[in-house]
């Protein structure tokens, strides 16, 4: 199979030949400061290009993508635009303002020693109710950040044989809590709902306005377009079922449903953390892939979930714990991990390798190879 044919084979619940390997995305990438091990390894020179600034996230040139097997090709809004400028926001902290007014910094005596931005603003979080529909809010059919996308991915999909992805092109939740700030959102949950409903109807009308634009341009040569929200944390949901369901869900339904009108491509979601008991409301939402799949996470463990969901969702990650045994382990270790937990997902098909999340900084060079080489050994399937 090439690899379009062996995503979408994985995609629709069957074994293709090999499972498909990912790497690019903006939850499925890597640090770069880890991606220039990688280019030393190899003995690859070339500039390294950041593709997305908060995470420090480098875009993986073809070489290191066609060395590594990579089944995917990333088409990111804004890909060919100018990235955003790390000026000074506040003393020792290197930083830019997004279009929601949202402040991000890395520390640092000059623009890039940090390892990421945090959020250092939250422009909402003194805003009364009244004041909401009066904000500056940022225009989602702006066309700006889709110029060139179109004769890009028509050139990948005519001259190339790679599953074409997304960037991630819908966060309707989380943006709330970049405006507003983490705790107070949530006691507003509580105290006030109504003001996280109107803070919902803003993020969700700019998301359809911007993916009206982004799939007219291209949602009909993309194979998988990525959402997300987090709605997990370590030991738990990040809030009550109920609050999830009669506040957040049906706004991520109806962004889910606008998408899967307006495109043949695969629904990705993104949520860090244990959320397995809001996976039967992302099936039921049309979400058709989840990751990361954060084994480390309460009630993640990959048996129980493949064995009750496999069938249903396909999963996409789980390759490895980036939290702990990715940068501390031994490369041995990597590579018992990668070898367990591939064998647990890819019966069946309805999986595609990745990280769990962005590889981070730390890890070392030996345990970046390793990973990959035990995706390699183990990818295939009895019958090819």
């Amino acid at each position: 199979m090439n690899s379009r044919e062996r995503l979408l084979t994985a995609l629709n619940h069957k074994e293709p030949d090999q499972v498909p390997l990912d790497l690019g995305g903006n939850q499925t990438g890597i640090h770069h400061i880890a991606y220039k091990k990688l280019l030393d390894h190899y003995g690859f020179d070339e500039e390294i290009h950041i593709m997305d600034v908060v995470q420090q996230l480098a875009a993986p040139s073809e070489s290191v993508l066609q060395q590594l097997d990579i089944d995917t090709r990333y088409i990111r809004p804004g890909q060919f635009g100018p990235a955003p400028e790390l000026a000074e926001v506040k003393a020792g902290y290197w930083g830019f303002t997004d279009g929601f007014g949202v402040t991000w910094a890395m520390p640092g005596e000059k623009p890039g020693e940090g390892l990421y931005c945090d959020i250092v603003h939250h422009p909402l979080a003194e805003m009364d109710y009244e004041d909401l529909d009066r904000y500056d809010w940022p225009d989602g059919k702006d066309p700006a950040p889709f110029h060139g996308l179109r004769d890009y991915a028509m050139q990948l999909r005519r001259e190339t044989d790679y599953a074409l992805v997304s960037g991630i092109t819908g966060v309707i939740f989380e943006y709330c809590w970049y405006m507003r700030g983490f705790e107070r959102l949530y006691m507003d949950m509580i105290e006030q709902p109504r003001y996280v409903h109107k803070l919902l109807e803003h993020t969700l009308q700019y998301w359809l306005d911007f993916l009206e634009t982004f799939l007219g341009e291209v949602g009909d040569l993309l194979d998988v377009i990525c959402v997300g929200d987090d709605v997990g944390m370590q030991s738990g949901p990040l809030f009550s079922p109920s609050i999830y369901r009669s506040i957040v869900h049906p706004y991520q339904k109806t962004l889910y449903a606008f998408i899967k009108k307006n495109t043949n491509a695969r629904l990705w979601y993104h949520s860090c953390g244990s959320i397995a008991g809001y996976i039967p409301d992302l099936i039921e939402s049309g979400v058709d892939i989840l990751n990361p799949i954060q084994i480390s996470a309460k009630g993640m463990a990959p048996e129980i979930l493949k064995n009750k969901y496999g069938g249903d969702i396909v999963f996409w990650g789980g390759g490895v714990d980036t939290q702990k045994l990715f940068s501390s382990g031994t490369p041995e270790e990597v590579r018992r991990q990668v070898s367990y937990l591939m064998n647990i997902f890819k019966p069946g098909g309805g999986y595609v390798f990745n990280t769990i999340h962005n590889i981070q900084a730390d890890v070392p060079v030996e345990n970046l190879v390793a990973l990959w080489d035990a995706a390699k050994e183990n990818r295939h399937y009895s019958s090819s």
